[in-house]
């Protein structure tokens, strides 16, 4: 029996895009046709259903979306040129390359070319460096989808002790910056601890919010949770397409609130980039 209050993402990620659209529409009064570009390479069915759900969504937005498909077969060179195109393109403000990208070519040094102000990932490295100092910037998405899915649940987070079990460069890393940042939804005591640490638990126990970021399936146990603390899953792994979270579901039984195994943080992260991108927009055009 779960006594856990539920923290469903998609509530938060309504909100968050009913922003978006409105910002979107007084760019059109203005004249300008806000364009979220997206690049893929080879023909991976996940990655390809990513796009089309990403520009499903652009298009309901008011988004135009431009799109490069290379082959499998391309080279760095060839991935740097389709950045370039959209850096040098009045028309283009964000730009999306989706991961993973095939092995032979690297991801880093591809995102190194964008132009950071496109970068509606917030991963560039400008950005992680804006983020760090606490200057403005395009936030990582899913960190960013977090602080606001606390906020909107009206979790409080200032001075409370924030417990991030992961430090990947995606999540665990940029959210323990984020939400040690001196500002309203933030302002915590944060720790980042990882699976190399032997006693990890220790400190998870500690928590009054526990956010999962490690990327292994069910590693979170009552166990590790503190009671009625706040347990938030970010980190997932896929088996085929299977969703396997790191939190296990019996945490339900210990959490004071959680976020669901399904439609938890994803709903927040896709609004976080559309989110970026009409914030790309209205920058290159104010």
């Amino acid at each position: 029996m779960s006594n856990a209050r539920m923290l469903p993402g998609g509530p938060v990620a309504e909100q968050i895009l009913a922003d978006v659209a409105e910002r979107v529409a007084a760019l059109k009064a203005r004249g300008v046709e806000p364009a979220l570009a997206t690049i893929l390479v080879g023909d991976d069915d996940a990655s390809a259903g990513y796009i089309r759900i990403k520009q499903k969504q652009a298009a309901e937005l008011g988004f135009v979306s431009p799109h490069a498909h290379l082959p499998a077969t391309a080279t760095q060179e060839d991935l740097h040129a389709a950045i370039k195109g959209f850096n040098d393109d009045p028309k283009v403000h964000g730009l999306l390359i989706q991961y993973p990208i095939p092995g032979h070519l690297d991801y880093e040094a591809a995102l190194a070319t964008m132009d950071p102000d496109m970068d509606v990932d917030g991963m560039h490295p400008l950005n992680m460096g804006r983020l760090a100092l606490g200057m403005p910037g395009p936030l990582p998405c899913t960190p960013a989808g977090i602080e606001a899915l606390l906020a909107f649940y009206e979790i409080p987070v200032a001075g409370r002790e924030v417990v991030i079990l992961g430090r990947g460069a995606t999540l665990g890393r940029p959210l323990s910056l984020l939400l040690s940042l001196k500002r309203p939804t933030a302002n915590a005591a944060v720790t980042v601890v990882h699976t190399g640490v032997p006693d990890w638990a220790d400190y998870t126990r500690r928590a009054e919010i526990l956010i999962a970021a490690a990327g292994v399936p069910g590693i979170i146990q009552p166990e590790h949770v503190k009671p009625g603390a706040v347990v938030v899953g970010g980190g997932v792994r896929y088996e085929g397409r299977r969703l396997l979270p790191d939190v296990d579901e019996s945490v339900e039984k210990v959490a004071g609130a959680i976020t669901p195994r399904v439609g938890g943080v994803g709903p927040t992260t896709v609004a976080m980039l559309f989110r970026n991108a009409v914030a790309a927009a209205e920058r290159a055009t104010s």
